[in-house]
């Protein structure tokens, strides 16, 4: 009996279907019990959610849209609807992703797709913390499937939306033009791989005109997210390429990787990666994240996270080459599936590690040092809070968002660091009493107010209170 394509995706389809349901709403579940702070970026993303428009200070716009949106929807800015769309995106990630593989290995290479990266432990991560990786995730997911059906049926539409979808893909993170990269590698190693150069031109096309509204943004706000990129690639400012290489650091990003997609996952996309042109298709769409942060941590530093872009692609990969060995990739995904239960449970018990600095610690705190400063600053007669520090601000707007009071960081004397400096700064001729949070104080300073920091972010911060009286501020 012969089986047709439409009944082989529907017999993968509805199981991964309720794979993802069973997933997603247990992950939702556990974050309805999360009890960590939301972390400086979250805030952050929030407070930009409060306000339209087609860029931000650091990061293209998407994510703060989407915060925006299901705050709204919720009628709630709890920490569990800030992060709740996390979960959501990478189910709908992990099922374009099994589309992509049923389509060049079948019903049982789809499934374990599907479950591979549901357990990968950036996947877990993910899904407790809002980031804009996870924001570009289903977009650069689509892209892929969209070029390859773009290879498979020639067809000028999937042109348009491989593009169109990098375009979202990058109003999400930048990373997101990793996709083009890959586009122009796999050509590059393989000739079966090479789209028309008309349709080249409409991927291209599209993109450039999904990001142009965040393209026109930077070019009138002075390139601000552009120039934070550049911040953190450090040695892009350096008068020498060749000045503090770190090869420690390339040494441990690549170990970081081991931990983001899982031991077993990691060795099965790196042995597919030894065969670069068998498995163009899928490591052309690899390698260029790897390569680029690669070069960025041994040139300065790499966050883990910087080359999540490879992992879309990758996961495909690593489970083809796994095809070979079962026991193994069941070992893989059974130990990834362990580590994406102990993550969001170890956000219930969220003090656990030593008392001075829990294991949790980053996400501890926060909210208590913004109630701690508002409650200050209220007592004080002080019209306003005034901090350097980002993280700080970023709390304070979230956790003080009703507080009645207003927060303000320095006027920059050059070009502004953060999105406060650029978009509250303290207005010329402030002169009202400010209750100054920060390491040190001017000299005019009145009185100075401890602040409880044990256990939390701020622990090894050294931070204080101190009273400004009207006219009194610190330089910019």
């Amino acid at each position: 009996m012969t089986v047709s394509r439409a009944e082989t995706e529907a017999g993968w389809l509805r199981l991964a279907v309720l794979l993802v349901l069973a997933v997603t709403a247990l992950r939702w579940l556990l974050l309805a019990f999360n009890r960590t702070d939301l972390f400086v970026d979250e805030s952050q993303y929030w407070l930009w959610g409060q306000e339209f428009a087609f860029g931000y200070y650091s990061k293209p716009p998407l994510i703060a849209w989407l915060i925006g949106a299901v705050t709204w929807l919720a009628g709630s800015d709890a920490p569990f609807w800030v992060r709740m769309p996390g979960a959501a995106l990478h189910g709908a990630t992990a099922l374009i992703l099994g589309a992509l593989a049923a389509r060049a290995g079948g019903r049982n290479l789809a499934l374990w797709v599907v479950a591979g990266y549901l357990t990968l432990p950036m996947v877990a991560a993910g899904s407790l913390l809002i980031s804009t990786d996870t924001v570009m995730a289903p977009f650069f997911a689509a892209a892929l499937l969209f070029h390859a059906r773009l290879l498979e049926k020639g067809r000028a539409r999937d042109a348009l939306l491989a593009g169109a979808m990098a375009g979202v893909a990058c109003l999400g993170k930048y990373a997101g033009a990793y996709f083009l990269v890959g586009v122009v590698l796999a050509a590059l190693l393989r000739r079966d791989l090479r789209p028309r150069p008309g349709h080249a031109v409409l991927i291209l096309l599209a993109w450039a005109v999904v990001l142009s509204p965040n393209l026109l943004w930077n070019l009138n706000h002075g390139l601000s997210t552009l120039s934070h990129t550049a911040d953190n690639i450090g040695w892009v400012r350096q008068d020498s390429l060749l000045a503090g290489l770190n090869p420690a650091g390339l040494l441990e990003f690549w170990g970081a990787q081991f931990g983001v997609a899982g031991p077993v996952v990691m060795g099965a996309l790196v042995a597919g990666l030894w065969h670069l042109r068998r498995h163009a298709q899928w490591a052309a769409f690899v390698l260029p994240p790897l390569a680029v942060v690669s070069l960025q941590a041994l040139m300065d530093k790499a966050y883990a996270n910087w080359a999540v872009a490879a992992y879309f692609a990758g996961t495909v990969l690593a489970m083809a080459v796994l095809a070979g060995w079962p026991r193994l990739r069941a070992a893989g995904v059974g130990l990834n599936a362990l580590i994406c239960i102990a993550l969001p449970v170890l956000t219930l018990f969220p003090t656990l590690g030593p008392a001075e600095r829990p294991w949790l610690a980053r996400q501890l705190g926060r909210a208590d040092m913004s109630q701690q400063i508002i409650a200050l600053a209220k007592a004080n007669g002080a019209a306003a809070v005034l901090s350097e520090d980002r993280d700080v601000l970023a709390d304070l707007y979230y956790t003080g968002r009703d507080a009645g009071l207003a927060f303000y960081a320095p006027r920059p004397a050059g070009r502004p660091m953060n999105h406060y400096e650029q978009s509250y700064p303290l207005p010329e001729g402030f002169a009202e009493p400010l209750l100054l949070v920060a390491e040190a104080a001017p000299a005019c300073a009145g009185a100075a107010f401890p602040l409880d920091a044990a256990g939390g972010a701020y622990a090894r911060r050294g931070l204080g209170a101190w009273l400004l009286p009207a006219g009194c501020q610190p330089a910019p």
